[in-house]
Protein backbone atom coordinates (compact mmCIF):
# COMPACT_ATOMS: atom_id res chain seq x y z
CA UNK A 1 0.00 0.00 0.00
CA UNK A 2 1.41 3.30 -1.04
CA UNK A 3 1.55 6.37 1.13
CA UNK A 4 1.22 9.62 -0.75
CA UNK A 5 1.98 13.18 0.21
CA UNK A 6 0.28 16.26 -1.21
CA UNK A 7 0.79 19.93 -0.42
CA UNK A 8 -1.40 19.73 2.69
CA UNK A 9 -2.10 16.05 3.32
CA UNK A 10 -0.59 12.67 3.95
CA UNK A 11 -2.63 9.79 2.54
CA UNK A 12 -1.81 6.57 4.34
CA UNK A 13 -3.30 3.25 5.30
CA UNK A 14 -5.74 3.17 8.19
CA UNK A 15 -4.76 1.59 11.49
CA UNK A 16 -6.85 0.73 14.53
CA UNK A 17 -5.26 3.79 16.18
CA UNK A 18 -7.53 5.83 13.86
CA UNK A 19 -10.67 4.39 15.45
CA UNK A 20 -11.42 7.32 17.77
CA UNK A 21 -10.99 9.98 15.09
CA UNK A 22 -12.91 8.03 12.44
CA UNK A 23 -15.68 7.34 14.94
CA UNK A 24 -15.83 11.08 15.69
CA UNK A 25 -16.49 11.63 11.98
CA UNK A 26 -18.82 8.66 11.43
CA UNK A 27 -20.94 9.48 14.49
CA UNK A 28 -21.56 13.11 13.50
CA UNK A 29 -25.05 13.45 11.96
CA UNK A 30 -24.12 16.57 9.99
CA UNK A 31 -21.12 14.90 8.35
CA UNK A 32 -22.96 11.65 7.65
CA UNK A 33 -26.31 13.06 6.52
CA UNK A 34 -25.65 12.33 2.84
CA UNK A 35 -23.97 8.99 3.45
CA UNK A 36 -25.55 5.96 5.09
CA UNK A 37 -26.16 7.72 8.39
CA UNK A 38 -24.20 7.74 11.62
CA UNK A 39 -22.29 4.63 12.61
CA UNK A 40 -21.63 3.06 15.96
CA UNK A 41 -18.13 2.62 17.32
CA UNK A 42 -18.35 -1.09 16.51
CA UNK A 43 -19.46 -0.38 12.94
CA UNK A 44 -16.57 2.08 12.57
CA UNK A 45 -14.09 -0.56 13.72
CA UNK A 46 -15.56 -3.00 11.21
CA UNK A 47 -15.22 -0.31 8.53
CA UNK A 48 -11.51 0.05 9.26
CA UNK A 49 -11.01 -3.71 8.98
CA UNK A 50 -12.99 -3.71 5.72
CA UNK A 51 -10.89 -0.88 4.29
CA UNK A 52 -7.68 -2.75 5.15
CA UNK A 53 -9.05 -5.95 3.63
CA UNK A 54 -9.99 -4.10 0.43
CA UNK A 55 -6.39 -2.90 0.06
CA UNK A 56 -5.10 -6.47 0.53
CA UNK A 57 -7.53 -7.96 -1.97
CA UNK A 58 -7.72 -5.25 -4.63
CA UNK A 59 -4.61 -3.07 -4.28
CA UNK A 60 -6.91 -0.10 -3.71
CA UNK A 61 -9.20 1.26 -1.06
CA UNK A 62 -9.65 4.22 1.24
CA UNK A 63 -6.72 6.21 2.53
CA UNK A 64 -6.71 7.89 5.91
CA UNK A 65 -6.28 11.62 5.32
CA UNK A 66 -3.82 13.21 7.72
CA UNK A 67 -3.59 16.99 7.86
CA UNK A 68 0.08 17.98 7.68
CA UNK A 69 -0.18 20.97 10.02
CA UNK A 70 -2.43 19.37 12.65
CA UNK A 71 -0.99 15.85 12.24
CA UNK A 72 -4.54 14.57 12.79
CA UNK A 73 -6.48 12.01 10.80
CA UNK A 74 -9.29 14.15 9.37
CA UNK A 75 -11.16 11.84 7.01
CA UNK A 76 -10.89 9.29 4.27
CA UNK A 77 -10.68 9.32 0.49
CA UNK A 78 -10.00 6.69 -2.09
CA UNK A 79 -11.42 4.04 -4.37
CA UNK A 80 -13.88 1.21 -3.75
CA UNK A 81 -16.22 -0.95 -5.75
CA UNK A 82 -19.55 0.75 -6.38
CA UNK A 83 -22.48 -0.93 -4.66
CA UNK A 84 -23.07 -4.39 -6.21
CA UNK A 85 -21.12 -3.58 -9.40
CA UNK A 86 -17.63 -4.14 -10.82
CA UNK A 87 -17.25 -0.36 -11.29
CA UNK A 88 -14.70 1.53 -9.20
CA UNK A 89 -15.94 4.61 -7.41
CA UNK A 90 -14.24 7.57 -5.82
CA UNK A 91 -15.43 8.15 -2.26
CA UNK A 92 -14.64 10.58 0.53
CA UNK A 93 -15.73 11.92 3.88
CA UNK A 94 -14.11 14.68 5.90
CA UNK A 95 -14.30 16.08 9.43
CA UNK A 96 -16.48 19.20 9.13
CA UNK A 97 -13.81 21.36 10.78
CA UNK A 98 -11.88 20.97 7.50
CA UNK A 99 -14.73 21.58 5.05
CA UNK A 100 -14.47 24.26 2.35
CA UNK A 101 -10.67 24.21 2.18
CA UNK A 102 -10.25 22.11 -0.97
CA UNK A 103 -8.77 19.17 0.94
CA UNK A 104 -11.19 16.57 -0.45
CA UNK A 105 -10.52 17.85 -3.95
CA UNK A 106 -6.77 17.55 -3.34
CA UNK A 107 -7.16 13.97 -2.08
CA UNK A 108 -9.55 13.11 -4.91
CA UNK A 109 -7.00 14.12 -7.54
CA UNK A 110 -4.48 11.78 -5.89
CA UNK A 111 -7.04 8.97 -5.85
CA UNK A 112 -7.82 9.44 -9.53
CA UNK A 113 -4.11 9.49 -10.38
CA UNK A 114 -3.65 6.27 -8.44
CA UNK A 115 -6.58 4.67 -10.24
CA UNK A 116 -5.41 5.65 -13.70
CA UNK A 117 -1.61 5.52 -13.36
CA UNK A 118 -1.07 2.64 -10.91
CA UNK A 119 -4.16 0.48 -11.38
CA UNK A 120 -4.55 1.31 -15.08
CA UNK A 121 -8.31 1.71 -14.74
CA UNK A 122 -10.13 2.99 -17.81
CA UNK A 123 -12.92 4.67 -15.89
CA UNK A 124 -13.79 5.83 -12.36
CA UNK A 125 -17.25 6.84 -11.19
CA UNK A 126 -18.65 8.75 -8.23
CA UNK A 127 -22.12 9.25 -6.85
CA UNK A 128 -23.83 11.79 -4.64
CA UNK A 129 -27.31 12.46 -3.44
CA UNK A 130 -28.94 15.24 -5.48
CA UNK A 131 -29.04 17.56 -2.44
CA UNK A 132 -25.31 17.07 -1.72
CA UNK A 133 -24.09 20.05 -3.73
CA UNK A 134 -20.64 20.13 -2.07
CA UNK A 135 -19.88 16.57 -3.17
CA UNK A 136 -21.05 17.32 -6.70
CA UNK A 137 -18.71 20.32 -6.80
CA UNK A 138 -15.77 18.09 -5.85
CA UNK A 139 -16.63 15.67 -8.65
CA UNK A 140 -16.84 18.52 -11.14
CA UNK A 141 -13.56 20.10 -9.95
CA UNK A 142 -11.68 16.83 -10.54
CA UNK A 143 -13.06 16.59 -14.07
CA UNK A 144 -15.93 14.17 -13.59
CA UNK A 145 -19.03 14.65 -15.72
CA UNK A 146 -22.65 13.98 -14.84
CA UNK A 147 -24.00 10.93 -16.67
CA UNK A 148 -27.35 10.02 -15.18
CA UNK A 149 -29.65 9.72 -12.23
CA UNK A 150 -29.25 6.33 -10.58
CA UNK A 151 -30.08 4.24 -7.52
CA UNK A 152 -27.25 2.84 -5.36
CA UNK A 153 -26.91 2.05 -1.67
CA UNK A 154 -30.70 2.09 -1.45
CA UNK A 155 -31.01 5.77 -2.37
CA UNK A 156 -31.40 8.04 -5.39
CA UNK A 157 -28.10 9.51 -6.54
CA UNK A 158 -26.46 11.47 -9.31
CA UNK A 159 -23.87 9.42 -11.17
CA UNK A 160 -20.66 11.02 -12.45
CA UNK A 161 -17.67 9.52 -14.25
CA UNK A 162 -14.26 10.25 -15.70
CA UNK A 163 -12.21 8.16 -18.10
CA UNK A 164 -8.48 7.79 -18.39
CA UNK A 165 -8.52 9.74 -21.68
CA UNK A 166 -10.18 12.77 -20.11
CA UNK A 167 -8.36 12.67 -16.74
CA UNK A 168 -6.79 16.06 -16.12
CA UNK A 169 -5.83 15.47 -12.49
CA UNK A 170 -2.08 15.35 -13.14
CA UNK A 171 -2.24 19.02 -14.04
CA UNK A 172 -3.31 19.94 -10.51
CA UNK A 173 -0.66 18.10 -8.50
Amino acid sequence: MQEIETARLYLRQFTLDDLDELYRIYSDPEIMKYLRGVRSREATEIAIHTMLKNWEQNNFGMWALVHKIDRKMIGRCGLAFLDKTPEVELGYVLNKVYWNQGLVTEASFVSLNYGFDILHLDRIVAIARPENIASQRVMQKVGMKYEKNAFYYETDVLYYSISRETDQSKVFL
